[in-house]
């Protein structure tokens, strides 16, 4: 078949291509908001990829102990004010180890983000597979891939992810098994969202057009199917990204998550809850660091929704109008 044919634009589901990619970043470069998000979430990964350089210039790492830091007598509290802060310890050390808080903070920041990453990318992975899979396929094929979905959407994450971080060996690296168990038990959202697109895409005219010109089915999901699904999915795996971030946090908190001396942000909370009142920067640093890491990429992910959708810019713009119609 032409290709005029098969370009035809279905309703509200924008082209790909260049012209697709600059109207979405002229519409994401309206929202202030967004942008800010992703100025921050640029500035944690850079932190992140830069941890052993930015510890190297600091003169520290996350696992060496510094007895001689902390006071003994009184139960390990960091010697100094603000829990030992000095040129050498830019954010003090940690409470009866001495350890250095900026550079577990800064190493942390690499296992929480790329944990976080990781188990989006096994998420989508799977739910695009299962999701196209169940709209292309054949009544039981449907059924079947429809039912495991509802039962991975039905179990309960965090006790499933207990329940098998506990039971494998502890030689087994926790950073890649924690980013394994969440993205093996929290795709069956995204699969019900990709199977749903795709059933609503497979009746437009361009790809009912390439399916008669003789094109398999995997070569139609890959030509014409998989980029009209590709803004749902970029949106809800942005959205993913903090949820997971907090999932390996209550995970390294519960202790079955990141084990030490790793340096995690949950795990860091975990230890930090006996010396609140000791030592406040050691549950201040990795709470806010969680805090804010989780809101700027929720506000990105909720940029990137408005952006990739136009139906919902539009609806903004013409609320908008009203309200000034009315005023007026």
């Amino acid at each position: 078949m032409s290709e005029a044919v098969l370009a035809v634009e279905a309703p509200g589901v924008s082209a790909p291509g260049a012209s697709g990619a600059r109207q979405f970043w002229r519409r994401l470069r309206t929202q202030r908001a967004a942008l800010v998000a992703a100025v921050v979430v640029a500035l944690l990964v850079l932190v992140a990829l830069a941890a052993p350089l930015l510890t190297a210039i600091e003169g520290q790492d996350p696992t060496t102990y510094h007895p001689s830091l902390v006071d003994s007598a009184r139960g390990g509290v960091p010697i100094g004010s603000f829990g030992g802060v000095s040129a050498e310890h830019w954010l003090g050390v940690e409470p009866q180890t001495g350890r250095d808080l900026f550079a577990r903070l800064v190493y942390g920041a690499r296992v929480s983000l790329g944990v976080a990453l990781a188990a989006t990318v096994v998420q989508v992975v799977i739910g695009v597979v299962v999701g196209v899979a169940a709209a292309l396929g054949n009544q039981w094929v449907d059924q079947l891939l429809s039912r495991i979905t509802d039962v991975i959407v039905a179990m309960p994450l965090m006790i499933m992810s207990l329940a098998l971080l506990a039971i494998v060996p502890s030689s087994f690296p926790r950073p890649v098994l924690v980013a394994l168990v969440i993205g093996l038990i929290a795709w069956g959202n995204i699969a019900k969202i990709v199977r749903a697109q795709t059933l609503t895409l497979k009746e437009l005219d361009y790809v009912s057009a390439a399916r008669l010109s003789g094109w398999g089915s995997w070569r139609v999901a890959r030509r014409e199917l998989l980029p009209g699904i590709a803004a749902p999915v970029i949106t809800y795996a942005a959205l993913l990204v903090p949820t997971n971030i907090t999932v390996e946090a209550a995970l390294s908190f519960l202790g079955v998550g990141v084990k030490p001396p790793t340096p995690s942000w949950g795990q860091m909370l975990t230890a930090a809850d006996v010396w609140y009142q000791a030592a406040p920067q050691y549950l201040l640093l990795p709470a806010g660091a969680l805090f804010v890491t989780v809101l700027a990429l929720t506000v990105l992910g909720d940029g990137v929704r408005t952006a990739l959708d136009p139906r919902a810019a539009s609806r903004l713009r013409v609320g908008t109008g009203r309200k000034r119609e009315a005023k007026a």
